[in-house]
């Protein structure tokens, strides 16, 4: 009888979410912003080249559907990423949805939801009062991405796939933010801000469409024992418009590795390499090839590729093409390391606990010393 009700408490939810996100217009971000009469006490370098490094804007236009009709063709023998552009397509001068997504084992509603939690959970719904914000779990998350990507059934199948909750809970942010758009940000972070006063009202929300922070900027000898990448980009909150060709392209590539892996019988070994495969440092990868993708960016100005070295020390917002680039205080304030403020700093956005569940007690805090 039990595993019956739970069924049916878990299709009631997945439907009244499926028409929720129907019918919801997205909220600009910009709509409850701040008075202009209040000072930004978001700083930006005053030297343009400071803020934005290289970019074609005419490269980012994407698929407007509210000014053309677009014609129903048959995609289904079309390669994955071109099915994935289709189903989902980027426009820059669309606005930000106003979700936020977590992802958890129970809700807040149930009584099994982990107490310490709620102080942070409960952050993002005080500091966003004009967004819709869901905690999914693994149970409601597996409808929603069986229902979001119906028409591409190998990303269901990956995503059924992969063994290990952290790899799913890797790709859900993907996912989500592909097809619906918001901000995704990891059960155990606190919002400081709101999301409204992350970037300045001076800057259009119309030029850009994804918004990232800075998880590490190691500058000693022994980074790689720490970290990765010698700058790693955060994926624990992440705010995108939907469609937008970073997520695309992890996506794809996750959907692929994940198939390949499971048809020669090796996915039994991602415990080790989950940073790799679905983690920041493949997050950071895609971050780094689309910003020296010929296909977005016009590589014959500037001055070379963009590497690590353009964003390490960085106490300022970068701008590159339509991605913001957010200094490590954003999401990282208090980690008393690689040059990060405090949480009452004026660019500390996000807090983030770090309890990586998912990671034995040795392997949390790394690289703290």
């Amino acid at each position: 009888m039990f595993p019956i009700r739970r069924l049916l408490i878990v299709a009631v939810f997945v439907f009244g979410l499926v028409c929720l996100l129907r019918s919801s217009s997205p909220i600009s971000t910009t709509a409850s912003s701040p008075s202009k009469s209040e000072p930004s006490t978001t700083t930006w370098a005053s030297s343009p080249a400071a803020t934005e490094l290289k970019t074609n804007s005419a490269k980012f236009g994407g698929r407007n559907s509210h000014t053309s009709q677009q014609t129903l063709v048959d995609i289904s023998s079309k390669p994955l990423r071109d099915r994935l552009a289709y189903q989902f397509p980027y426009d820059l001068g669309s606005k930000f949805p106003a979700f936020i997504w977590q992802t958890w084992k129970f809700t807040p509603g149930q009584g099994e939801f982990d107490e310490g939690l709620r102080p942070a959970e409960a952050t993002w719904s005080i500091k966003h009062p004009g967004f819709v914000h869901e905690v999914i779990t693994d149970d409601v998350a597996v409808h929603l991405i069986s229902h979001l990507y119906a028409s591409i059934p190998e990303v269901v199948e990956a995503y059924n796939a992969l063994p290990l909750p952290i790899l799913k809970a890797d790709f859900f942010r993907y996912l989500i933010l592909l097809a619906r758009g918001g901000i995704y940000s990891d059960i155990d972070t606190a919002a400081l801000r709101s999301a409204t006063e992350w970037i300045p009202e001076e800057v259009s929300r119309s030029t850009f469409g994804l918004v990232i922070g800075i998880e590490a900027d190691p500058d000693r000898e022994d980074w790689a024992r720490w970290y990765s990448r010698r700058i790693q980009f955060c994926q624990w909150t992440i705010q995108s418009k939907p469609g937008h060709p970073i997520l695309l392209e992890t996506v794809a590539h996750i959907t692929e590795e994940t198939l390949k892996r499971r048809q020669n019988n090796h996915l039994g070994s991602l415990d080790k390499t989950v940073i790799e495969f679905t983690g920041p440092a493949l997050w950071t990868d895609k971050i780094f090839d689309f910003f020296n993708n010929e296909k977005y960016f016009d590589m014959g100005t500037g001055n070379g590729n963009i590497t690590w070295q353009n964003f390490t020390g960085m106490t300022v917002p970068k701008k590159v093409g339509d991605v913001i680039v957010l200094p490590i205080t954003s999401f990282s304030p208090g980690v008393k390391q690689m040059g990060a403020g405090e949480d009452d700093d004026p660019m500390a956005f996000v807090k983030h606990e770090f309890v990586g569940s998912w990671k034995p007690e040795s392997e949390r805090h790394i690289g703290e010393k």
